[in-house]
């Protein structure tokens, strides 16, 4: 007896002019759509999602946005410590973690380290520090060094060294290993080899994702005040709290004028670097 599914994913015979018999696969564009359909419904079934209240209640953030206009002016002294706090935080934690990343992704690349098992055991640790987001890290560290700057910087840093470590041995991974191996056979030692063959390939991806991971990072910052990490999101919490809403609009003023700058410069400097 035919099954029909069966018979649907088997390869179309078709018949050339000459008599020659070919196979064409059969597309599953149409069960793949059906699928994701499905994961689209079971989805929204799960997580109580409703059209009607979103498009209902939607218009209330929009009332809470008129409420932050005009910005409270007189609030701005009290808004610059913690914003400074805030880009302190992203400047010491990216640079930590950058710098942190760079031996990390060395002994992480296959073409590197010839131990698989070392390279799979580092791969691994850098996906569970993946897992973990930053507000969470956070909120551990605060258990850990206590509430203030010094927590939300390590989890800066922890952010920044899984991103960039990842980017990294990828570029590592996918560089010419020519001049490197011509080095080693002329007996210049693995680091010196990496330094003049694997580095100057690198460099330029290296600088561009971690000027890229600043950028994110003082966006990062700007809420682990929310469980005690330092940074604008205390007096940001603590306003929308009691509905100090002209306040609110001059701290989300001041940040977004200061990522607008960060990230201008940053986009300058990413396209010197290619």
């Amino acid at each position: 007896m035919n099954n029909p599914l069966l018979s649907f994913m088997r390869s179309k015979e078709l018949v050339l002019s000459n008599g020659k018999k070919v196979y064409k696969k059969r597309s599953y564009t149409l069960l793949v759509v059906l699928l994701i359909a499905l994961l689209i419904y079971w989805s929204a079934k799960m997580t109580g999602f409703d059209l009607q209240v979103l498009i209902k209640r939607g218009e209330e953030f929009f009332v809470i946005l008129k409420r932050m206009v005009p910005p409270n002016t007189a609030y701005f002294n009290e808004v610059i410590p913690p914003l400074l706090d805030t880009i302190k935080m992203s400047v010491l934690g990216t640079f930590i973690g950058a710098l942190l990343a760079i031996p990390y992704a060395m002994w992480s690349a296959t073409n590197l380290t010839r131990n698989h098992w070392i390279t799979s055991l580092l791969k691994l640790l850098l996906s569970l520090i993946r897992t973990l987001p930053t507000l969470v890290t956070a909120l551990i560290l605060t258990y850990i060094f206590g509430l203030g700057t010094f927590a939300g910087t390590l989890a800066i840093a922890l952010f920044t060294f899984s991103f960039i470590a990842k980017q990294l041995y990828e570029a590592i991974e996918t560089a010419d290993m020519s001049p490197y191996e011509a080095m080693e056979a002329l007996g210049a030692n693995k680091m010196y080899s990496f330094l003049g063959a694997i580095k100057p390939q690198v460099l330029p991806t290296y600088l561009s994702v971690a000027l890229y991971t600043f950028e994110g990072n003082v966006r990062h910052a700007a809420i682990l005040g929310y469980v005690g990490a330092g940074g604008i999101g205390i007096i940001l919490d603590e306003n929308l709290g009691w509905r100090e809403y002209q306040n609110v609009g001059m701290i989300l003023l001041c940040l977004f004028l200061t990522v607008v700058v960060i990230e201008s410069v940053s986009r300058y400097l990413r396209t010197k670097l290619t």
